[in-house]
């Protein structure tokens, strides 16, 4: 009986209590419709390359999400990244679960979604301005880079 007692009063404490059913996002208030939201500036950014298609392509379709759903989306590539604006690599990158990468970036492309790759970075790579092109993608460097961050309300890593 003071067991029980006992650990119904531990249960009190938010910090120690053990969520039963659904997990602790279950109280987490999604506004129901997009007049109810925040638009937020949000910076994308990534190095992952064709070598993970999936984590390559999270930064375009989360990119995507947030843009169809009234904020404002930069994406800023780097290392191995900038790779995936040739379109014939693009083509060839197919994440698990979802239609090939150069479907979304046709879909980001068309949305107008600005997409920077790291100029010392595509340089080094041998991506030159024909294959930015095929994207609407601009070079970037530190200061646009310094200049997204500064812009953001939020920065995702992907």
């Amino acid at each position: 009986m003071f067991r029980r007692s006992f650990l119904s009063r531990l249960a009190a404490f938010p910090f120690l209590a053990v969520v039963s059913g659904d997990s602790a996002t279950h109280d987490m208030q999604v506004p129901s419709s997009p007049s109810q939201r925040k638009s937020l500036n949000i910076m994308m950014k990534s190095a992952w390359g064709s070598d993970d298609p999936t984590k390559a392509a999270f930064p375009f379709l989360h990119g995507l999400a947030l843009a169809e759903a009234g904020h404002s989306v930069q994406i800023f590539l780097l290392g191995e990244a900038v790779g995936l604006m040739r379109k014939n690599v693009a083509e060839a990158v197919v994440p698990v679960g979802w239609p090939p990468l150069v479907q979304t970036l046709d879909k980001v492309a068309a949305r107008k979604i600005p997409i920077f790759a790291c100029g010392a970075c595509s340089r080094a790579r041998g991506v030159g301005d024909g294959d930015l092109a095929n994207f609407g993608a601009k070079y970037g460097n530190p200061a646009i880079f310094v200049g997204l961050v500064e812009w953001a309300d939020r920065v995702i890593t992907e």
